[in-house]
């Protein structure tokens, strides 16, 4: 959908999970929950006040993920501002085995409810002064990735209400080993804590997480006043007691108080849940695009304090807080990141079948988007050398002029035509599906082209650059078992004489194959993503 119905659905979706008041539910909860604990919760509808201070912990993850991707360029000179980083080593307590790295970066960000710590328990009720602040929740799960070189950035958010497979964690508290379960994403985090919630994301999407980064509410107006504001554009007037908030029409710019009732502001519009989280989007988007201008970063006041601002309120793992080589090798890279290329998006979800008060992923969608991610290994070439020559062609091939014969050549019954659907997503023009056995039975990824096509490496060559692992072309195609002609399942943009004339290529997929980059991303993804650079003059 393009209404941003798909977009952090956390914030949508916040309706008490449990009867009575908030530090009611904490109290009854500060020991760890068992699994299935949280009643269901309407998905639309209002929200208690307590609620809106996931707003905030949104916005400090915003902003935080800034600190990592942006204002690590001075880290030689805010070192000092950085020892004020709280840090958790965590690594010992994941369970499960872990997908590898590559050479993006992937920093998963946690908006932390503990009204425990100065400044957090004025947001909350009596029980929030007292010990342990009633246990802690998550409603704000991100994973920042950015590219391998640094250039562009997905912030992937991932709803609180998803129902999703959690695998063996160790509780945060006790250290006892706790059994899979199928529960909320947000209940990982909920009874083993950051360690439990890497290894939940890890498993699901199959990528590294490198970093964590866990941020509380405290710093929201400190870090929005370092910025010097934020502005916003309003159709109409607010004139709201509850949120505290006066202003009138079109642009304001918003210190942190009243960056704070803005994001707290419900009595607005047609006070949907939708458009209210449309406005946090923008706002978040704004808060981009001034952490990362150069307004900010040439001006070593306003970067400290902006630093200062955010280092008070996070937590971080070790590896990243403490090792200043890898912080300056982000940092050297980071320079490239612009507002432009940060993107803000929410994973494809639907209704769950068992429970409408809860989503589920949807797929293939949700699976399209992680393979992206993982598979943003290399920035890909316009063109591929030729296999024959090793120069470009004169001529760039798109992916749609490509023709392709898919054999499997694995013991997976249904794999060429799962791989061509893949093909098939991404433009390439897949022809036939079949059937390859090598004499010893032993098959490794390959992809041929004909010994008599002058041009044959070529379109191999682009073939090539969109596989994982990435086989070198050879000349001389193999004699398929079986074959049969194949139907795309999406509609192929056309082209031309040019496709019918193009050399057939041969890919054989074997035990060895592990997936064909991801380009072009699902319209549900792309309709729950905006791009920070295009919300400079958004009004809502």
């Amino acid at each position: 959908m393009s209404d941003y119905r798909s977009a952090s659905v956390q914030d949508r979706m916040v309706a008490p999970t449990q009867p009575g008041s908030r530090m009611a539910r904490r109290a009854a909860g500060a020991a760890p929950p068992p699994p299935g604990d949280l009643p269901p919760r309407k998905r639309g509808g209002g929200s208690s006040g307590n609620g809106r201070m996931r707003v905030l912990a949104w916005v400090s993850i915003a902003t935080t993920s800034l600190m990592v991707a942006g204002s690590l360029t001075a880290y030689t000179v805010y070192r000092d501002a950085f020892g004020a980083i709280n840090q958790k080593s965590v690594k010992e307590d994941i369970l499960n085995p872990r997908p590898p790295d590559t050479g993006a970066l992937n920093v998963l960000l946690v908006g932390s409810d503990t009204r425990a710590g100065k400044g957090n328990a004025r947001y909350g009720q009596k029980l929030a002064r007292e010990a342990d602040a009633g246990g802690k929740r998550t409603d704000t799960i991100i994973l920042m990735h950015i590219s391998p070189n640094r250039d562009q950035a997905r912030l992937i958010s991932f709803p609180r209400d998803s129902m999703v497979q959690i695998p063996r964690c160790k509780n945060e508290t006790t250290k006892q080993e706790m059994a899979p379960r199928r529960d909320m994403i947000n209940s990982a985090y909920n009874t083993g804590g950051i360690a439990c919630t890497m290894s939940t994301i890890e498993t699901l999407t199959g990528i590294r997480v490198n970093h964590f980064v866990e941020v509380d509410f405290s710093g929201f107006k400190n870090i929005v006043d370092a910025l010097g504001g934020i502005e916003i554009c309003l159709k109409s007037g607010v004139d709201d007691k509850d949120s505290k908030l006066h202003l009138p029409p079109g642009k304001s710019l918003l210190m942190g108080e009243q960056a704070l009732g803005y994001v707290r502001l419900r009595k607005y519009g047609d006070g949907s849940d939708i458009q209210r989280i449309k406005r946090q989007q923008i706002f978040l988007s704004k808060v981009v695009a001034k952490a990362t201008s150069s307004e900010l970063l040439t001006d070593v006041g306003k970067l400290t304090s902006f630093i200062k601002a955010v280092a008070g309120s996070v937590t971080m793992d070790p590896e990243l807080a403490n090792d200043k080589g890898r912080l300056i090798e982000i940092a050297t890279s980071a320079k490239e990141l612009t507002a432009g290329g940060v993107k803000f998006t929410t994973v494809p979800w639907g209704p769950d079948p068992a429970d409408e008060n809860r989503v589920v992923w949807k797929q293939p969608d949700a699976d399209e988007l992680f393979t992206a991610v993982k598979s943003d290994t290399e920035v890909l070439p316009t063109a591929a050398p030729s296999a024959s020559t090793g120069t470009k062609p004169k001529v760039t091939i798109k992916p749609e002029q490509v023709q392709v014969q898919v054999l499997n050549g694995t013991a997976t019954q249904g794999k060429a035509r799962e791989v061509a659907d893949m093909l098939s997503k991404q433009g390439f023009k897949v022809v036939e599906v079949g059937n390859y056995q090598a004499a010893d039975g032993q098959t490794d990824t390959e992809i041929r082209y004909g010994k008599k096509s002058a041009t044959g490496g070529d379109y191999a060559g682009v073939l090539a650059g969109m596989v994982l692992p990435k086989p070198a072309p050879v000349a001389g195609m193999l004699k398929p078992a079986t074959k049969e002609p194949y139907t795309s399942p999406v509609p192929l943009p056309s082209a031309g004489a040019a496709a019918k004339a193009s050399p057939v290529v041969q890919l054989i997929v074997g035990a060895d194959f592990k997936s064909v980059k991801v380009t072009k991303l699902p319209d549900s993804v792309n309709n729950s993503t905006i791009t920070a650079s295009e919300q400079k003059n958004a009004c809502t």
